[in-house]
Parts: structure tokens; C-alpha cells; sequence
């Protein structure tokens, strides 16, 4: 049996170090009130002061069960709750414990923090078949 990973690993700066313990306060509120949920907020994914306790950055990644659709979330919320502004985006990648066709792949999305959503996206899956389908692509 292959066992599929989503992984990620990036920061966001989210301006002070007040606002990056209050982010810190809200992960913790949102993963407790997850315990009793069918449908977790925050799932997929840790949190971490990049550089404790004086730093105002955020080290986001992974855990066992990488969710790219609730760091958006997370982030989205993290906007609107701190007053982020500007643009903020990060890699993930997609990967199998054992060889598998389609089993590897990744992508990328780009967020407007002010404007409060999603920017664009990437997929390397959806861009190797357009590339292969001859049509025109951005490199």
C-alpha cells in the first residue's frame, strides 16, 4: 500500500511580534475547538515563531496530513483578523511512499492579504499537460 504526503514549508510575516503571538493564540483556539469537528479548520498543518519571542515571522509547515486548502484559510483569516496586507504566497510539493504514476507533483499559490483571497495558482500536473498538449505556456 503507498501512503500519499502533501508538503509545504514556508513563512509569513505578519508585522509585530504582538500580532504573531495573537496569530499563535488563534491557531491554538481553532485546533482545540477542532477536536470536536467533522470538518477541522486547521488540520495539515503546524505553526512556530521563526524567532522567538522578539520576531514577528511564522513558520508554517506540514504535519502528517499536509492541507494546502487550510493553510489558505488559516492565512486568509490571519488577514483579516491582524490587518495584513500584501502579497504572500508558497510551494508545496506532492509526493508517495512508493513509485506511482501521477504520484508526484506540486504547485504554488499567491494571495492578496489586503484584498483578502487568493491570487493565482500553479499546478506542475495541469502545466506538464498543457506544455504536452503543444499549447502556449509562460515559463
Amino acid at each position: 500500500m503507498a501512503d500519499y504526503f502533501t508538503h509545504f514549508s514556508c513563512l509569513i510575516d505578519v508585522g509585530s511580534p504582538d500580532k504573531a503571538a495573537r496569530a499563535l493564540a488563534l491557531f491554538q483556539e481553532l485546533r482545540a475547538a477542532d477536536q470536536d469537528a467533522d470538518d477541522p479548520e486547521v488540520a495539515g498543518f503546524v505553526i512556530a515563531r521563526q524567532d522567538a519571542p522578539e520576531g514577528s515571522s511564522l513558520w508554517i509547515h506540514d504535519d502528517d496530513h499536509g492541507d494546502v486548502e487550510a493553510v489558505i484559510r488559516f492565512v486568509l483569516r490571519l488577514a483579516e483578523d491582524l490587518n495584513l496586507t500584501g502579497l504572500w504566497g508558497f510551494q508545496y510539493s506532492l509526493t508517495c511512499s512508493r513509485p506511482r504514476l501521477d504520484a508526484s507533483g506540486g504547485g504554488a499559490h499567491a494571495i492578496d492579504l489586503g484584498a483578502r483571497k487568493s491570487i493565482g495558482w500553479s499546478s506542475t500536473q495541469e502545466w506538464l499537460a498543457a506544455a504536452l498538449n503543444g499549447e502556449d505556456i509562460d515559463a
